[in-house]
């Protein structure tokens, strides 16, 4: 049953016809598809090379570009430290410039507050001493009943020379 199937059997002459129409086919496609196809295949192999050295020159330039992003970072934050010392520094500078010039006023206010307190003192003691002296010689108005007049000041001041006794006064001298 096999050998009946015309596929199986075995015909040279069609065996003959199917080599050349293979070797036409063949040499059409090598010709116009292989070729073409070759090529392009080639150049698509050189593209993705191109690609692929493109990418390394990419990735390379990217690494170093990285490398210099760090480095101008590390830069900026030694920067920003310095500018933050800096700062600091003249802060400081003010808050004890600012101090002194407190302290200064401190003590320039203390000093007027001591004049004055002393001025008020002086006048207040001038003040009491008028006061006394006024309240004296009321008190001995008030004693005598009287104003002493220049007569009565001379009779008292004769009557307490009298009351002294100046020999005493004399053996103490020697």
């Amino acid at each position: 049953m096999l050998a009946a199937n015309p596929l199986i059997q075995v015909t040279p002459g069609l065996m003959i016809w199917t080599i050349i129409c293979f070797g036409i086919t063949f040499f059409v496609l090598r010709k116009y598809a292989f070729g073409p196809i070759q090529q392009m295949i080639d150049a698509r192999r050189e593209r993705i090379e191109q690609a692929i050295t493109e990418a390394d020159n990419a990735r390379e330039e990217a690494r170093n570009l990285l490398e210099e992003h760090r480095k101008l970072i590390g830069q900026a934050k030694a920067e920003s430290e310095e500018i933050l010392a800096e700062a600091r520094r003249i802060a400081d500078a003010q808050r004890e410039r600012v101090r002194e010039e407190t302290e200064e006023d401190r003590q320039r206010r203390l000093e007027e507050t001591r004049r004055q307190i002393e001025q008020a003192t002086a006048q207040a003691l001038g003040a009491i001493r008028d006061e006394v002296g006024k309240l004296s010689l009321l008190a001995a108005e008030k004693i005598t009943r009287k104003s002493l007049t220049d007569k009565d000041q001379q009779r008292l001041i004769d009557e307490a020379l009298a009351e002294i006794d100046f020999s005493q006064l004399e053996g103490t001298r020697t």
